[in-house]
């Protein structure tokens, strides 16, 4: 298994042991999302890590780790949205949630080896600011597949979208995992 392989699997454990304990305090509350608000909530995230960043300073407890672990988490959100499709009610329970959310996490990890295969593992020598800056661009593309419901002429669909935005947030993760 590669160090990448690795951390990513290290991150991502964090990361499903909190949407778990969120599972266990709100259950699936965010079946009602559409997939326009979920976009919206990787913005927010997205945003406040750019904000920090470029001010150096946080007022809000919680710092760009968390953030970081709220755009991987409404990333899988966002693509269980896609394939379930909005609910009225918490429709799902803990174990199908879970169960999804390692669906789509083994397949954002799937993308990341092969894409660190072909690039060579560019993203470690780029800078973190460079991953919000990515992240913030998907999101502005994935507004715009949603302002065009969903219909692109040559452009990857959304799912694509939240699965960089998952794996920029990852690496975001493993460098900040490697400087502590």
């Amino acid at each position: 298994m590669s160090q990448t392989d690795q951390q990513f699997d290290q991150v991502a454990a964090i990361c499903r042991e909190i949407y778990s304990s969120k599972m266990k305090d709100y259950g699936a509350s965010w079946r009602i999302m559409r997939t326009r608000s979920v976009t919206d909530q990787i913005f927010i995230k997205a945003n406040r890590i750019r904000s920090i960043e470029i001010k150096g300073v946080s007022k809000v407890d919680e710092g760009i780790r968390s953030e970081l672990i709220g755009i991987v988490n409404y990333g899988i959100i966002g693509l269980i949205q896609l394939e379930l499709g909005v609910s009225d009610e918490d429709d799902i329970g803990r174990e199908k949630a879970l169960q999804l959310y390692d669906k789509y996490m083994q397949k954002a990890k799937r993308l990341m080896m092969n894409k660190n295969h072909d690039y060579d593992e560019a993203w470690r020598s780029m800078r973190t600011e460079s991953y919000t800056d990515l992240i913030l661009m998907k999101i502005n593309r994935t507004k715009k597949i949603e302002d065009n419901d969903g219909e692109t002429l040559i452009s990857e669909g959304i799912d694509a979208n939240y699965l960089d935005m998952i794996n920029y947030a990852v690496f975001g993760l493993i460098k900040m995992e490697e400087c502590s």
